[in-house]
């Protein structure tokens, strides 16, 4: 994985309102941690941060010229609007090259298993050790034609040169069960409005019988 290169700049306002400043500027208050040193408070250009993080996927990494200093930075946590679907802050860990470190990488379904069929993936990431220059963008699982009965485990997984699987082996990763019958799912639908519909009820009583309480202390307090 190529470390896509970033123009930074060193923060020196903080707070709720700098940070909104940045944004309306069209930049990205950041932080870099790491190797016991403090925290690095950053600002990054919006579009072409948004674009790296695009490219780079759950693990991206940047290289982050701070000042004319390289710095590489591996994505940690990213903060995005949930309306404008913006860029707010994003946590960076800073990592060397050569480097192991232990990330969650995507599990990738790929074709079509057989009719008839449910695909359920038991686990959408795979905890991995990897360098942190060469981190797999996602894990691969093929159920082309798989059937019915068909089991996915950890210990399966055909991982790129250079990373360690970091989960039990015995995981189960992808499960291919029955589809369930139209029966099946109407039945399902019923029991769930029941379901709805009784705990309705009881909200009901239990609204009845706060009120009924509630009058009772009032004629008691008369």
């Amino acid at each position: 994985m190529a470390a896509e290169k970033i123009k930074a700049e060193l923060r020196t306002e903080f707070g709720k309102g700098a940070a909104r400043r940045i944004r309306r500027d069209d930049k990205v208050p950041a932080v870099v941690y790491g190797h016991g040193n403090d925290p690095v408070h950053l600002t990054l250009p919006g579009h072409d941060t948004m674009m790296a993080l695009k490219h780079g996927g759950a693990n991206a990494l940047l290289e982050l010229d701070i000042d004319g200093e390289e710095q590489l930075a591996l994505t940690k946590q990213v903060q995005i609007d949930p309306i404008r679907r913006v860029l707010e802050h994003i946590d960076f860990v800073s990592v060397r090259r050569g480097e192991k470190v232990t990330v969650d990488v995507p599990v990738h379904l790929v074709g079509e298993a057989a009719r008839d069929t449910l695909v359920v993936t038991e686990q959408a990431t795979i905890q991995v050790e990897a360098e942190a220059t060469d981190i797999p963008e996602y894990i691969e699982v093929d159920i082309e034609g798989a059937e019915v009965g068909t089991q996915v485990h950890a210990s399966d997984l055909a991982l790129p040169s250079g990373t360690t699987l970091l989960l039990d082996p015995e995981t189960l990763v992808v499960n291919i069960t029955n589809a369930p019958t139209e029966e099946e799912l109407e039945a399902d639908l019923e029991t769930e409005g029941a379901e709805g519909e009784e705990i309705e009820g009881a909200e009901g009583e239990e609204a009845s019988d706060e009120a009924a309480a509630g009058e009772a202390a009032e004629g008691d307090a008369e």
